[in-house]
């Protein structure tokens, strides 16, 4: 009696337990159920999740809405869903036992007004209550354009939210707005019906999966890379996705974003961070990975506008004039082609070149991260007697193949002669590679290949994520704005810049192949611009000399950009190593701004025979911000000399803007420290060359039209006020300059050839026009001025 008991209480419980689990009831509303996403990769993803989840404790409705009338709707959906497919290790049988149970469960409704969706809430509500389920939770999944989303977004905060104890979730695909200012409008806006753990931004390429097993294979390697992934070891980063198709019947969406906004700003930086992250401890911790990840997004290095090579296909505005009935003149400035080159500013990481590209119209479809070591070895033997799993002079590298090219399918490969590399082997296994096959100039045999046990879509992979709630692989509203911070001003640079036209596919031959040198990247096949349309044959830049001249009764240089900055640099190295020959040292003192930029990177990258050692560094003016502060000129000199070269530490010289957790503060007397510095190391207080230029509006250093100090007076440094943020500056004093050996004036670009030509006719009025006030009363005053400054 008391087993039967015993057995009958345990049936009970096991029922109870059951009973419980069958209570847990799951919406799925798929908003633009009738559009192209939805019908190429979602309803097979919302498919794929109820083969997966059936029978485990859960039951589902499918909602597919859409704008088109409910006839018309149930119509399309009924096609899609007949369209669905099974795995191929699936039993047909039970494929249509359980395809049916779908296509039963999912519908079709129109969704437009708040009350549509607070129709859609009772009947969910109903549903439950005659089935006697509890809710578990509703996702919504937004297959629509962002400019919807707002509405949408009201609507089911004010009338399609769960009850309580159930979870909302809210699926978001991208464009996430177009630069910074519109991605934190939009996630502003979203931020005021939703909680941040309600909201799964998508980035598919963290569903497919080569690029999901990145954090995985570095977790499980993590005694064969700990030593290996880093700036001692890697050569460089390549993050690829190549198209073989062009943007015809999308020119619409690709004249508003073009390559970058498309792939680069998201799929490929996504993977950059994956590969530049700081592993977790735990690597299922969605909360750990997401804050690793925005540790390595802030310490991306901004970019610069010769961090980037633009290209376009030729039929590109042939299409845009076609398909948006433009007028025969129209040309299109939108890149279908970019290569950049990013560094990451970390111990692990620096001087690493990470080489993101991506192209429409290119010779192949393929996609791959490919993570190539340094060959520090010397074999002995002749080549022919390399052994491929021993010899150390082989070629080492990693590669997450996403895809497509060669391989067709997504692999993970590993050199032999670096490590033997542990999968999970539930989900990939070893394969042998197709003889005859090379990949990256190697034999496959040269690695070990990895393939998936069942290739799986990436839509299917995140809806999967989405059901678990896996926010690590969704992007957060905080690495959202951290990427659109790293990208927009790189952007906004380009916006102007004319790409490289090249004709497609197998015919672009080397004219895309770029090459880098410190953070420069170019086209390794130089391409002659005119400069002047029409027939015959035009000026080329190489046709001009550099022009030597009198500018305000001093010597004037005036060059093309790049021969204008080779020449300076020159004249620099020259004066350094004159001084350093007669004094032992050189004393540079450089102003800050963008005009210096090029400059500082031709120092850095190509003169090796500069005294650096022998060099103090000093600044000519200072934003009154924090050293580390983007704003900071210090931290310009920083980022485009200072990391590159050999100068001791105590040769540099910041000036003294953050004092006692202040900034500028009169009473700290910063500007009194500098000038006692200056005094005590620099020789009569007389720089060897003091680097200046010139605003639009006459100013030189951070000395301002009609400043109350600084233009005249006794005081070496003084702290100033500019009409342009941040407005507290601390600059040398005109007096102070006029001291130096030498002087040099920098003025670039077209936007300052009306203050050139108001400056050329002025006096000595630095009250107007402080510029005019730079005479050095024992040393050289020299102009440097590119042909668009000088000329027009």
């Amino acid at each position: 009696c008391w087993k039967m008991f015993t057995v009958a209480v345990c049936m009970a419980f096991l029922a109870c337990l059951q009973a419980q689990e069958l209570q847990g009831h799951v919406s799925i509303i798929l908003l633009g159920a009738t559009g192209d996403l939805a019908k190429k990769y979602l309803w097979q993803g919302l498919f794929q999740l109820y083969l997966d989840e059936v029978g485990k404790g859960y039951s589902f409705s499918f909602h597919g809405a859409a704008l088109t009338s409910t006839k018309q709707g149930q119509e399309l959906i009924a096609k899609v869903l007949e369209s669905l497919s099974c795995p191929e290790d699936m039993e047909p049988g039970r494929c249509a036992e359980l395809k049916g149970q779908f296509q039963r469960l999912s519908q079709y409704r129109h969704l437009k007004t708040n009350e549509d969706y607070m129709a859609l809430s009772k009947d969910i509500e109903a549903q439950l209550q005659h089935e006697g389920l509890r809710e578990a939770g509703r996702i919504f999944y937004f297959s629509v354009p962002p400019f919807a989303y707002a509405d949408i977004a009201r609507s089911i905060n004010s009338s399609c939210r769960p009850g309580p104890g159930a979870w909302l979730r809210v699926v978001l695909e991208k464009p996430f707005g177009h630069d910074y200012v519109s991605a934190q409008q939009l996630a502003t806006e979203l931020g005021s019906f939703f909680q941040e753990e309600e909201m799964y931004r998508v980035d598919h390429y963290l569903g497919k999966q080569a690029v999901a097993q990145i954090l995985p294979f570095r977790d499980q390697n993590r005694k064969a890379l700990d030593g290996l992934w880093n700036r001692h070891h890697v050569e460089r980063v390549e993050i690829i996705m190549k198209e073989t198709v062009d943007a015809e019947g999308r020119t619409s969406f690709y004249e508003e974003y073009g390559v970058i906004r498309d792939v680069l700003q998201n799929h490929l930086t996504e993977v950059l961070t994956l590969v530049a992250m700081e592993l977790p401890y735990n690597i299922s911790s969605s909360k750990a990975v997401l804050q690793h990840k925005l540790q390595a997004f802030q310490a991306l290095r901004g970019l610069q506008k010769g961090s980037a090579v633009l290209g376009q296909y030729q039929a590109y505005s042939r299409q845009v004039r076609r398909e948006q009935q433009k007028p025969d003149s129209f040309y299109s400035l939108t890149p279908t082609f970019a290569g950049i080159l990013v560094h990451v500013d970390n111990l692990r990481w620096e001087g690493v070149p990470f080489i993101l590209m991506s192209g429409k119209a290119l010779d192949e479809r393929v996609g791959y991260i490919r993570i190539l070591f340094r060959n520090q070895a010397y074999c002995a033997q002749n080549e022919k007697r390399w052994v491929v799993d021993q010899s150390q002079c082989l070629p080492r590298q990693i590669i997450f193949y996403i895809g497509h090219g060669e391989l067709g399918s997504p692999a993970v490969l590993v050199s032999r002669n670096l490590f033997r590399p542990s999968l999970p082997s539930k989900s990939w296994k070893e394969v042998e590679g197709r003889p005859g096959l090379h990949l990256f100039g190697r034999p496959i045999s040269d690695y070990y290949v990895y393939s998936p046990v069942r290739e799986q879509d990436a839509y299917s992979v995140l809806i999967s994520h989405i059901f678990h709630g896996r926010k690590d692989s969704f992007i957060t509203t905080e690495n959202l704005l951290a990427s659109w911070v790293f990208w927009t001003p790189l952007l906004d640079s380009l916006a102007h810049e004319v790409p490289r036209l090249y004709p497609g596919g197998a015919e672009n031959g080397f004219l895309l192949d770029f090459e880098f040198s410190g953070a420069q990247l170019r086209f390794c096949q130089q391409q002659l611009e005119q400069l002047v349309p029409g027939p015959g044959s035009a000026p080329m830049p190489s046709n001009f000399q550099v022009l030597t001249a009198k500018y305000r009764e001093s010597p004037l240089i005036s060059a093309w950009p790049e021969e204008l900055i080779s020449k300076l640099a020159d004249d620099i190295e020259a004066t350094a190593v004159r001084a350093v020959r007669r004094f032992g040292e050189f004393h540079l003192a450089l102003s800050g701004g963008s005009s210096p930029v090029p400059l500082l990177e031709q120092l850095a990258t190509g003169h090796f025979g500069f005294p650096w050692a022998q060099t103090h560094l000093w600044l000519v003016d200072e934003r009154c911000v924090p050293l580390w502060d983007p704003e900071s000129n210090f931290q310009g000199l920083q980022a485009h000399l200072l990391r590159y070269i050999r100068v001791p530490y105590y040769n540099i010289h910041p000036m003294p803007v953050h004092l006692h957790q202040r900034l500028c503060a009169e009473e700290d007397q910063g500007a009194q420290m500098y000038a006692s510095e200056i005094s005590a190391l620099v020789t009569n207080s007389s720089f060897d060359l003091v680097l200046l230029g010139m605003g639009t509006d006459g100013h030189t250093a951070s000395l301002f039209p009609q400043s109350p100090a600084g233009l005249d007076g006794t005081q070496p440094v003084v702290l100033t006020r500019s009409p342009y943020k941040p407005h507290q500056r601390m600059s040398l004093s005109l007096p102070l300059i006029n001291r130096a050996r030498k002087v040099a004036v920098l003025v670039m670009g077209r936007v300052k050839r009306e203050i050139t030509m108001l400056v050329s006719r002025a006096g000595h009025e630095p009250k107007k026009w402080p510029i005019s006030g730079v005479l050095p009363s024992s040393g050289q005053l020299v102009w440097y001025m590119d042909y668009e400054a000088f000329l027009g």
